[in-house]
């Protein structure tokens, strides 16, 4: 009996575990649709959302704006910076999609002038639009208008593609990467200057995604580089791609900026520190830059007395201000201890009355009280 229950309980388990994989998140994206597989990839990665009534309505159309916003997520960008933006007449800083144009412009997705103009930020995006986007975020083969219109003489429309789409279409033809829905026709049609539907937007960004893996362009592929250099090496932080973990119980240096003494201090006096040296992997990613800037309290100060106790200083951290202007949470508690000889531990011991002190010139080892996931491409927290 004791073992029936065993096999039955394991079998609960493996259906529920498997249940999330299978289902599909919107209930108007039937799981035989064309693009659902695609739809479902992209919505677990946070690349795509539904409506909140919880529809995907996957024959609706995408705007520009949402396109682009849409592509920097597909390509993992969406914490990259930006140092010249460039001014367009419709659209400002505050706009909500403002940054996302901004970075498709800097990774060469998308063109414009060099003094702005229109972006037309609420016109819908077109098939054509959307899949010269996905062909320049790679790196790929030239080729000629006629190796391109020799690619593409197997779709209904190729004799009346405009010019400017013919070496994209060609490319992404090459590459498998053309998106058009299932037709009973024998000849599918590419369609370029209709609006590309969410399925289809859905289906092209997944194939963009895929490929930018293997050949990004170049500024992508700088951007998606993992970061090294030397520091102080975090011996049990691990790396899953481009990910790095710091697990909860690491003791990494920082360094105080202004003096703090159990005698002179209060608990809940607050404290600046900063990361005197990059904190990296044995492999030599950088986790942490040099210069990250540390906040928290004191959470326990009591001064040394003879006879009666040695100083108690610990100081509580709760967060860090990256390279990259984020702050996170960064949990961790530090314990000023003194190294002492076997004597001075008898004295302390014996006759208490240590005083604890930290200058600017000295480091103090935090403990993290919870693992911290980073972004080994652009030093980003996730939280």
């Amino acid at each position: 009996m004791k073992n029936l229950i065993k096999i039955l309980l394991a079998a609960f388990i493996m259906v529920f575990s498997i249940m999330p994989s299978m289902a599909f998140q919107f209930p108007d994206v039937a799981k035989d649709h064309w693009a659902a597989s695609q739809i479902d990839e992209l919505s677990d990665k946070g690349v795509i959302v539904g409506y909140p009534d919880g529809t995907f309505k996957p024959d609706e159309n995408v705007t520009r704006a949402e396109f682009a916003s849409m592509a920097i997520r597909a390509l993992g960008q969406e914490h990259a910076s930006v140092a010249q933006p460039v001014n367009f007449t419709d659209i400002d800083s505050e706009y909500w999609a403002y940054d996302s144009i901004q970075k498709a412009l800097y990774f060469d997705l998308i063109s414009c002038p060099e003094n702005g103009g229109l972006f037309r930020p609420d016109d819908t995006v077109t098939r054509e639009e959307s899949m010269t986007v996905a062909v320049n975020a790679l790196t790929t083969e030239q080729i000629s208008l006629e190796k391109a219109r020799e690619v593409l003489a197997k779709y209904a429309d190729a004799n009346t593609l405009p010019e400017a789409f013919l070496i994209p279409a060609g490319k992404s033809e090459i590459l498998n990467m053309i998106v058009v829905m299932p037709s009973d026709s024998k000849k599918a049609n590419l369609e370029p200057l209709r609006p590309a539907t969410r399925a289809e937007v859905s289906a092209i960004l997944y194939n963009m995604m895929e490929q930018a893996k293997l050949n990004p362009n170049a500024k992508l592929a700088e951007a998606m580089r993992k970061k090294t250099g030397e520091g102080f090496v975090v011996e049990n932080a691990t790396v899953q791609g481009s990910i790095g973990i710091i697990p909860e119980g690491t003791v990494v240096p920082v360094q105080l900026t202004k003096y703090i003494s159990s005698q002179s201090s209060q608990a809940g006096d607050l404290y600046v520190a900063v990361a005197p040296q990059n904190y990296v992997t044995k492999d030599k990613f950088i986790l942490v830059y040099k210069g990250s800037t540390l906040k928290g309290q004191l959470i326990d100060v009591r001064s040394g007395k003879w006879f009666v106790r040695n100083g108690v200083l610990i100081l509580d951290n709760s967060l860090i201000t990256t390279s990259n202007d984020q702050t996170a949470v960064f949990q961790g508690v530090g314990d000023i201890k003194k190294h002492r000889n076997l004597f001075m531990k008898i004295v302390r011991a014996v006759l208490k009355g240590e005083k604890l002190e930290v200058t600017p010139e000295n480091t103090v080892n935090l403990k993290l009280l919870k693992p911290v996931k980073i972004d080994l491409t652009n030093g980003w927290i996730y939280e």
